[in-house]
């Protein structure tokens, strides 16, 4: 039964109630107070202190200050007024719990309307900083935008300016072809010109000279020479060819060898899901036994030692040579006073780590155990 509290003084003005509430030990975590527009509670174990309140007052600018084995209220009245007593006299149960009911209501509700008017001006304050954000994102984006219409028309303007060089570096290459073009023209004809001016010397002279019999043979050859076309003017070729790719030499690929290793992890996959149908359902990273010990970790952290158990239970029945899936299954059931079980997987680990070390002892392995786990 609590120790009703009976031993308090009170002083007040026209606009405010000073309420001083002597409580031994009282202290700021252990002192539960309630108040309302009617009502007054101060909880703290043993002792109860409830005052039904002549007048309604402001609860929410009232104040209550806890320290020094006493709890000053200092209460805002709602009217200005001078009250006769503290509490409203000749209230029987009835009339308190309907009192106390009605404060309850009264301060659910109003909670309830704190905690909404707090999620709205969340939500306003996420709208808001998404809005922002959205700007900032937006600023970024033009000026993104911007660097790259730049980057584009100084390309662009590159780009021109290259065109125009190369168009006029080939307009003076024709021009200096055609030139020469016109300079081999013109020696041709030249020479044309003198040959024929040579041939009709020569013919000239063979007219002039004694016929004999050697003369009509001579006259042949000569045509012969005439009739020897000029050499070609000289030029340049330009020859491109195609680049040669070597492949890798059989004698060093090691293709042959990583297909191996992808059939045999294939191989392996398919023996293990063959073994275990049900395993057949599960994700890829919930086949890895340490993906299922780190989870069982995590489960542990939180306390959820059934949920970390099963997450053992399936990564042993992946690998049951991994001695720390036992170890930590082994805590769990420690966690859960099942002792038996406990030492079966304790000993377990023991075995697995004995045929690697063969130098362990159980006393050290429990030791081990208690120190990771914090027993």
């Amino acid at each position: 039964m609590p120790v009703q509290v009976s031993d308090y003084s009170w002083q007040q003005t026209k606009t405010a109630v000073f309420l001083s509430l002597p409580l031994r030990g009282v202290c700021v975590r252990d002192a539960d107070v309630f108040c309302t527009e009617n009502y007054l509670k101060v909880n703290f174990p043993p002792f109860l202190f409830e005052a039904f309140l002549y007048a309604p007052i402001d609860d929410a600018s009232s104040k209550a200050k806890i320290g020094n084995d006493a709890v000053v209220f200092t209460l805002y009245k709602k009217e200005a007024g001078m009250w006769e007593t503290l509490c409203v006299p000749g209230v029987d149960k009835e009339m308190m719990q309907r009192i106390r009911e009605k404060s309850i209501l009264q301060a659910q509700e109003r909670a309830k309307e704190a905690a909404e008017a707090k999620a709205v001006a969340k939500r306003e304050d996420q709208k808001y900083a998404l809005n922002a954000l959205m700007k900032i994102e937006e600023e970024e984006r033009k000026k993104i935008e911007s660097i790259k219409e730049n980057e584009r028309k100084k390309a662009t303007e590159e780009l021109e300016a290259w065109k125009e060089r190369q168009r006029k570096a080939e307009e003076k290459k024709l021009i200096q072809i055609s030139d020469k073009l016109c300079q081999e023209k013109q020696t041709e004809e030249e020479r044309k010109k003198l040959k024929h001016k040579s041939l009709t010397r020569n013919v000239a002279s063979r007219n002039l000279a004694p016929k004999g019999r050697n003369s009509g043979n001579m006259f042949v050859e000569k045509l012969k020479e005439d009739s020897i076309p000029a050499p070609r003017s000289a030029g340049n070729i330009k020859i491109n060819f195609t680049p040669r790719v070597f492949p890798t030499a059989l004698r060093e690929s090691q293709v042959a060898e990583e297909e191996e290793w992808l059939h045999k992890q294939a191989e392996a996959r398919r023996a293990m899901n063959a073994d275990i149908p049900e395993f057949s359902d599960l994700k890829e990273e919930e086949k890895n036994p340490e993906w299922l010990k780190d989870k069982g970790n995590k489960l542990f952290a939180t306390e959820n030692y059934l949920a970390a158990i099963n997450a053992y239970n399936l990564a042993i029945r992946l690998n049951n040579k991994i001695p720390l899936l036992y170890l930590n299954r082994a805590a769990c059931h420690l966690k859960l006073k099942n002792l038996h079980k406990a030492i079966e997987d304790s000993s377990k680990a023991y075995r697995i780590m004995k045929l690697h070390l063969r130098l362990i002892h159980p006393t050290k392995l429990y030791n081990t155990m208690l120190r990771r786990f914090g027993m």
